[in-house]
């Protein structure tokens, strides 16, 4: 993998700056407009969870901030970026059929490219949160360098499943219809616009639903969880992480990137077959 990416940087670079500059091309807000898709679902879940429903998160645990709309940004960004590189994944290898069935290169080239494209945005995206929060009065400096490396390690999970998702489309044209129902079922099972808190009282009033296993146990299966409360720690509440929990989505993260990457090299070689 890392001679491919060495032998290929240039053609990664270009990949790259293509899905950065030709996604808003002849626009007349340019960039701007990668901030518009955030804005409209902060808007439109801040009404429905925090004025409608009145979803009432804790406030931030010492940094005192209590506002939903800061506390809702802090998952829904990570969020449509983690949606945004597997989907991304998906469509860059089937839509580039052409250039696949006409020059050798390694294919993972353009799942790595999707994802660098998508963190760019992604970086300016923190950018401006950060920056909020700063002038909130939150001092969150100490933590923004935890915060790139959880960004990272949220990238290398992505990316991992977007090589698997891209394969399994290329045979199973299915799969890209079967993601869009999956991340609408992802989204609400996560703790982006509800906190999770209200899972865990469910639980406790349940029961055990399988011997001892609860709800709760089954909720925390899902990955993301653990990214969104990572998050929420360094810039909502201004606190360290559970480090136990920080060392378990890195090694998850490391753990599904490689296992993506092996799935996929072992198939890259017949994809203009297939295609």
């Amino acid at each position: 993998m890392f001679s491919d990416l060495k032998g290929s940087r240039e053609l990664l670079e270009n990949l790259t700056m293509r899905e950065v500059k030709g996604k808003y091309k002849r626009t007349a807000l340019g960039q701007l407009w990668s901030l518009a898709n955030p804005i409209a679902l902060m808007i439109v879940y801040s009404f429905v969870f925090a004025i409608v429903i009145r979803v009432q998160p804790a406030p931030g645990d010492p940094s005192g901030l209590d506002l939903f709309v800061l506390w809702l940004m802090c998952a829904l960004l990570p969020w449509i970026f983690f949606s945004g590189v597997i989907t991304g994944s998906m469509a860059t290898v089937v839509g580039n059929e052409n250039l696949i069935k006409k020059v050798y290169f390694p294919r993972s080239i353009l799942v790595f490219a999707n994802t660098l494209s998508a963190l760019y945005q992604h970086v300016w995206e923190m950018v401006i949160l950060v920056i909020v929060i700063l002038l909130l009065g939150s001092n969150i400096l100490i933590y923004i360098p935890l915060v790139a490396v959880t960004m990272i390690l949220l990238a290398l999970f992505a990316t991992g499943l977007g090589l698997i998702f891209s394969i399994a489309n290329v045979y199973f044209r299915d799969v890209q219809h079967f993601a869009g129902i999956l991340f609408q079922l992802w989204f609400y099972a996560s703790p982006i616009v509800y906190p999770a808190e209200l899972v865990r009282e469910q639980s406790d009033s349940f029961g055990p639903i399988i011997g001892s296993i609860t709800i709760e146990n089954l909720y925390y299966l899902n990955p993301f969880i653990h990214f969104a409360e990572i998050f929420r720690n360094l810039l909502y509440d201004a606190r360290w992480p559970d480090w136990g929990q920080f060392g378990l989505v890195a090694a998850g993260s490391i753990a599904i990137f490689f296992i993506g990457w092996k799935i996929f090299d072992r198939h890259q070689d017949h994809l203009a077959e297939v295609l």
